[in-house]
């Protein structure tokens, strides 16, 4: 077994603390990787305070992962020790069913989460908030060095759950794009829409959020709240990418549409969300949701940032501030994604 360190919650009723654990030896087609940085994502709380569904502890959070490569199994042809590699939010599947084979390997019946899960050898897995991690080669995947390895960490979930939907709706030129709330979710999506070509609009209720919009590149800023700003807009987003994990009006925003626009969730509420049946009937209006990408879509995503110069802006922090962090980000004060330097373990 691999001795490691990380932070875990005993319960959903304990804050995070420091744990040592032990992790499965490597076999023959496992990689053994020595974690640089863990971006912090809002589910890694929801996770341990059991929000969503009862969870697997004692958990250690964390899926947005960069690491150096420290051994490799024997059957391992794609990575060397010493390669910086990443692991986003899963690390086994069956590769064989049907959406494994359509490179949906994250809605694989038999896939397994990076934590907050139960492996294969029917052991808890545990995510990245340590100092090292064994995971499949298949659900490693390359990053380059050209750029920051911090900023990049994010990428494997904030990155891949905006750039999947705005791909497989081919949204680029030609498009009006709104992009509601501007946390780690919506920055990347602003990110990735202007790179892709879009007209884009950020939605808020805080006119606070212009100029950092606008620093961003964004084309418009609609303050919600503001019923004169509002009518500019009615009917005229081709999409609407909804970042916003808070209880809010999605009729509202169905409103904005074109005809056959279509609205998409990668935010996920506590609550439901309530929809009129004529939000969407009148005007061919579409509703729906998008999870992080698979394998194949996450390397491009990577290897598309990498040419583009596009990263998470991000607020680096020492392992023992998580809480801290935490209360932050509830507060929507970071700009935009906390991510752990994962050196402070060793303090």
């Amino acid at each position: 077994m691999i001795q490691s360190k990380g932070y875990a919650a005993q319960s959903a009723d304990t804050n995070l603390a420091a744990w040592e654990f032990q992790r499965r030896d490597i076999t023959e087609n496992d990689m053994l990787i020595d974690i640089l940085f863990c971006g912090v994502c809002h589910s890694d709380l929801h996770s341990i305070k059991n929000d969503w569904f009862a969870g697997v502890f004692p958990m250690v959070p964390g899926h947005e992962i960069v690491g150096r490569v420290t051994a490799v199994g024997s059957n391992v042809t794609k990575f060397k020790a010493d390669d910086i590699v990443g692991v986003g939010v899963m690390v086994d599947a069956c590769l064989e069913c049907e959406n494994c084979r359509s490179h949906h390997e994250q809605f694989c019946p038999e896939g397994v989460q990076t934590y907050n899960n139960i492996g294969k050898d029917n052991l808890p897995v545990y995510g990245g908030y340590s100092n090292n991690i064994v995971v499949r080669e298949e659900f490693v995947l390359k990053v380059s060095k050209k750029l920051p390895l911090a900023a990049v960490a994010p990428l494997l979930c904030a990155g891949i759950t905006t750039y999947s939907p705005l791909r497989n709706w081919k949204v680029g030129k030609g498009h009006k794009l709104a992009v509601v709330g501007l946390g780690g979710l919506g920055h990347m999506a602003v990110k990735f829409g202007i790179a892709f070509g879009a007209e884009v609009t950020v939605l808020s209720t805080s006119e606070s959020k212009r100029n950092d919009a606008k620093a961003l590149g964004v084309h418009n800023f609609v303050v919600t709240k503001d019923e004169e700003q509002l009518k500019d807009v009615k009917g005229s987003f081709d999409f609407i990418l909804d970042t916003v994990s808070a209880k809010h009006d999605i009729n509202l925003y169905l409103s904005l549409l074109r005809t056959s626009g279509v609205h998409i969730c990668v935010g996920i509420p506590l609550e439901s969300l309530s929809v009129a049946p004529f939000s969407l009937v009148a005007g061919n209006k579409a509703l729906a949701g998008s999870g992080a990408g698979g394998l194949a879509q996450t390397q491009e995503m990577l290897d598309f940032c990498a040419e583009n110069n596009i990263v998470s802006d991000v607020e680096l922090i020492d392992i023992k501030d998580i809480h801290h962090a935490f209360e932050r980000m509830k507060k929507g004060d970071v700009r935009y994604r906390f991510v752990i330097d994962m050196a402070t373990i060793n303090k």
